[in-house]
């Protein structure tokens, strides 16, 4: 889901037919790196992301996560598809050893400063998420973390489910966070009605020219390319890579009004009102490597 500049929300699905793999003919990369590296100037001025009461303190993380990330203190960890920084930087508040990866050279810029405005220790590589165990020279973590709205960017899921196993040492896990699937396949006004194909996997061309943080500003690049994933594709990946799932939760909430019927509650997630039926708009889960 996108929202625009009035906090409207919107999405156009437009299908390259030309391109059913996602690689044949559209550069979805090349669209979408410079579809986000004009969302960083937007988003460090947004309130979305409200980097003066990051600095002051603000933790970005939600409790859910903490909660099942469990005791990252000492722990190496990667946060994959960083963006700008700020919860590599929440994870070093925590005692994390943190590292952040992401393909935008601006974003990486912009969270390589912020750590350094705020004198926390962190390292941040250039990369695209597939190139990522080149781009460590070798360096294995603890931890890899993937936050909401990561999967949809990616075509490949089972090679990016490699490329987690092969970062891991023995014994460490993934934790991921993300939009439910199923949400993304709702209307946008209160998800009562199924709009979209849950099953179709083709690259989905997106021309819309404001990022989900709002705001006045237009990006100058408005296409990017999302591709749809279902659970059971996610889950079977990591398993195929050699990951043991641990959990797979699923949440009746989410941290953006992704349907204009969602209300703000005091916790900063969004839910659906009383009476209407409650549908999964998060999943978080845990997959380990064997040691």
């Amino acid at each position: 889901m996108l929202c625009d500049a009035g906090g409207r929300l919107a999405k156009l699905r437009l299908v390259d037919t030309d391109a059913p793999d996602g690689n044949s003919v559209l550069d979805w990369r090349a669209l979408n790196r410079a579809n986000w590296d004009d969302r960083v100037p937007v988003h460090l001025a947004s309130d979305g992301y409200d980097l003066p009461r990051f600095r002051a303190g603000r933790d970005s993380l939600r409790p859910f996560e903490l909660a099942e990330a469990g005791d990252v203190t000492g722990k190496r960890l990667v946060h994959l598809q960083c963006h700008i920084g700020v919860d590599v930087l929440s994870w070093a508040r925590h005692g994390a050893l943190v590292s952040g990866l992401d393909f935008s050279g601006p974003a990486i810029r912009a969270a390589q400063s912020l750590a350094a405005e705020l004198g926390t220790e962190a390292s941040f590589v250039v990369s695209d998420v597939y190139d990522a165990v080149d781009a460590f020279g070798g360096q294995r973590f603890d931890i890899v973390y993937t936050s909401v709205g990561s999967l949809v960017w990616l075509p490949d899921i089972p090679r990016w489910a490699q490329v987690v196993a092969a970062l891991l040492v023995p014994g460490g896990y993934l934790y991921l966070v993300d939009g439910h699937p199923f949400a993304q396949i709702l209307d946008e006004a209160d998800g009562a009605v199924v709009t979209y194909d849950y099953f179709d996997d083709r690259p989905q061309i997106i021309d819309y020219p404001w990022s989900y943080t709002g705001g006045p500003s237009r990006l100058e690049h408005s296409r990017n390319v999302q591709f749809q994933h279902g659970i059971g594709k996610i889950v079977t990946a990591l398993v195929a890579a050699g990951l043991r799932i641990e959990f797979l939760h699923e949440h009746d909430f989410d941290d953006f009004p992704r349907f204009e019927s969602l209300r703000r509650q005091a916790d900063r997630g969004y839910r659906l009102p009383a009476g209407l039926p409650r549908i999964p708009m998060m999943f978080s889960l845990r997959a380990s490597r064997p040691g």
